[in-house]
């Protein structure tokens, strides 16, 4: 007898309790079981309702966010920005979202279709070349000039990296505690530090992998140049720990873009940016993990955002050349590992 569905009492309460799926075609040689968590599962679409939900909730529920009388500020990319979204629609809150020019065309439409007023940062910070000192100026400057501001900042908040102990807990119980490896891409560093935190507190053997971005400064790299958002950073958030991951795999663009496409292609499943990044990290560690290892992969979001980039044909040979020259260079690792 299968389980009885849950009745929610609003979309809210359908965030978390996200499916995990075990990934039998993606590496057949490896020895191991390889479980993916679709955080796509949840209502907004991505692991980031979590956070949302865990910095905006309590305060509405205290009094704090009211409709009419409050704002809330944020900046992102796109995946907090929908969670929060969802939420001060749902409250009937005024919610101002600064994004850059690298927000997909898809996210913008989201929001917009939940009547955000969305405030576009053209011009990058002049001393790091990147957007995010951009954005996080812009905020600052409308927090302070709006009545009734709130700024959740993902950045430096607690209650973002607290929402993912419930995330490594849904794991831990779904597998009875048998978590060998598990690979989270990093951005804020929210989910990667909260569910470190809960297999620390609770004393788990799991190894737990950092995956970071090429010319992503988190974890001391130098910075550089990224096509993809989702993961990675040009300027380390303060709530970012780097000793939560006992292992650190970089990631290329190109990577990612062939880590999505052996999803798609080998389990049906269409990710984002970030999902393609841990599929790449884990084919590029599949030798140095023991046979009979259990792994978990967290996938943030879905691929439906990002269909004007990873998953077209044109964007991937403006920015990498000919397509089959892509996976026949580039895929080998993942080619290699599933033989």
């Amino acid at each position: 007898m299968s389980a009885r569905t849950p009745v929610h009492d609003s979309i809210l309460d359908a965030v978390g309790g996200t499916p995990l799926v075990e990934l039998g075609g993606l590496l057949p040689s490896l020895g191991s079981r390889v479980f993916a968590k679709l955080e796509s599962a949840n209502p907004g679409g991505s692991v980031k309702d979590r956070s949302a939900l865990s910095m905006l909730l309590g305060k509405i529920r205290a009094g704090e966010l009211l409709p009419g009388r409050s704002t809330v500020v944020e900046s992102s990319s796109g995946n907090l920005a929908i969670g929060i979204a969802q939420i001060c629609r749902y409250y009937g809150i005024d919610f101002v979202c600064v994004v850059d020019p690298r927000t997909t065309r898809q996210n913008l439409a989201i929001l917009r279709a939940y009547e955000v007023t969305v405030d576009l940062v053209t011009e990058p910070d002049p001393e790091t070349g990147a957007y995010l000192p951009s954005r996080l100026a812009r905020v600052r400057e409308l927090v302070a000039t709006t009545p009734g501001a709130y700024w959740p900042n993902q950045y430096r908040n607690p209650l973002n990296p607290r929402a993912h102990e419930r995330t490594m807990r849904e794991i831990d119980e779904a597998l009875d505690g048998r978590v060998d490896y598990l690979f989270c891409s990093t951005g804020t560093g929210g989910t990667l530090r909260g569910c470190a935190q809960y297999i620390r507190d609770r004393g788990l053997a799991t190894t737990v992998v950092g995956v970071d971005a090429l010319g992503s400064v988190l974890f001391g790299g130098p910075p550089g140049p990224r096509l993809l958002p989702g993961h990675g950073a040009a300027v380390r958030p303060e709530l970012f720990d780097p000793s939560a991951a006992d292992e650190v795999v970089l990631v290329s663009d190109l990577e990612c873009v062939v880590g999505c496409r052996t999803l798609t292609l080998r389990e049906a499943i269409l990710a984002g940016g970030s999902s393609g990044a841990v599929t790449a990290a884990l084919g590029k560690l599949a030798d140095r993990v023991p046979p009979g290892s259990t792994c978990v992969l967290v996938f943030p979001d879905r691929g439906d955002r990002y269909l004007d980039t990873i998953y077209d044909d044109d964007w991937v040979r403006r920015h990498f050349g000919d397509v089959e020259h892509l996976w026949k260079e580039q895929g080998h690792t993942m080619a290699v590992a599933a033989c």
